[in-house]
């Protein structure tokens, strides 16, 4: 995390004290009421008049900054709908693209990996969500079309409006943009037609967040899930796959560029995993070769066996050498907890309409 962007964070979560932070603090609240005026007026507005695709659209977003599972949410309805035939494409803004570089080093961490995982699936980046569906349907003939961080795209009208929450941070301090973590206010996930749980811990009670939920969206489908490690895979050789309890006791150098990185860490400490040294990048972090040689150097002065990283960062740094030791991903799944069943059930109910 950047020393600017680590400093908002403290100062919003009011972690820095004193009377500057509170004035600051006080002023980013007085924006935030014009930013979410902004906000729902122009959700308001747009969505008079979407625009309607030949496709059937599903939207996975979110209402937070962040990192909250649309990923690998976005994977899984990828496996389920294209093992039952359905031609799929999935549409995404590809944050921190690089448009000089072909292929998937100028697509975007996100769009970059599931066009790994799927090769045969059609990932379109293009901020104009709209005329990337158009254009999806009319080149490839597509049936689905999956928006990736889709709440906020009002514009175009949605099949299935599906939102991911953080179970164990699920609106932040509850306010709004700049002096919160939320980018709609809460009762815009009254659009939702499903609120998917995710990284829900066995040993967690939710209860509370339901109840809250259920308040604000009566009708919405409530579902649970978890990210569920299931290897790792050295990410200069993705056919050297390990299992989970390959490093158990061993230490270990871990980085990530992700929205939630302590999630992430707390899995590798779950499997056995000793952490030596821990390392955050900001959220979409393009790497370098000297900041990949710099972590190894590191790992090697400190000792430690194994150098460790997200999917999404793996697909970041294939392009760069390895830098000594070797660097493996874990590979998640999401593994839905609760009302799996009914959750399938709508998803296929809409190629029936």
């Amino acid at each position: 995390m950047s020393s600017l962007k680590e400093y908002l964070y403290n100062l919003v979560t009011g972690r820095i004290k004193g009377l500057l932070p509170a004035f600051l603090r006080a002023v980013l609240s007085g924006l935030s009421l014009v930013y979410g005026l902004a906000v729902i007026i122009l959700a308001f507005i747009y969505r008079l008049r979407p625009v309607r695709l030949n496709a059937r659209v599903i939207s996975v977003g979110n209402i937070t900054l962040g990192g909250t599972g649309k990923t690998t949410l976005v994977e899984y309805l990828c496996a389920k709908l294209g093992s039952s035939g359905k031609k799929i494409a999935v549409l995404s803004r590809g944050y921190k693209r690089d448009a000089a570089r072909a292929g998937l080093a100028g697509m975007g961490d996100e769009p970059a990996m599931l066009q790994k995982e799927f090769p045969q699936l059609h990932v379109i980046v293009n901020k104009n969500r709209a005329q990337a569906g158009t254009r999806a349907i009319r080149d490839f003939g597509v049936d689905t079309l999956i928006l990736d961080d889709g709440m906020q795209q009002w514009r175009i009208f949605k099949d299935l409006e599906i939102v991911t929450i953080d179970a164990a941070n699920p609106f932040g301090n509850y306010r709004m943009l700049p002096a919160g973590f939320l980018r709609e206010p809460l009762g815009a996930l009254k659009r939702a037609d499903i609120l998917m749980l995710t990284q829900v811990a066995s040993d967690q009670d939710i209860s509370g967040l339901i109840e809250k939920l259920k308040k604000i969206n009566p009708r919405a489908l409530i579902v649970e899930s978890s990210h569920e490690p299931v290897s790792f895979s050295n990410t200069h050789n993705p056919d050297e796959v390990l299992s989970l309890s390959s490093f158990r006791g061993r230490h270990a150098a871990v980085f990530s560029g992700i929205g939630n990185p302590q999630g992430f860490e707390d899995c590798l400490c779950s499997l056995g995993i000793n952490i030596g040294l821990p390392i955050r990048f900001g959220d979409h972090h393009d790497y370098t070769q000297s900041e990949i040689d710099g972590i190894a150097g590191e790992a090697v002065k400190n000792k430690l066996e194994v150098i460790i990283t997200t999917q999404k960062d793996a697909v970041k740094i294939a392009r760069l050498e390895n830098a000594g030791l070797p660097v493996f991903a874990l590979d998640i799944k999401l593994n839905i907890i609760k009302n799996e069943t009914e959750f399938e059930r709508r998803l296929l109910k809409l190629y029936s309409l």
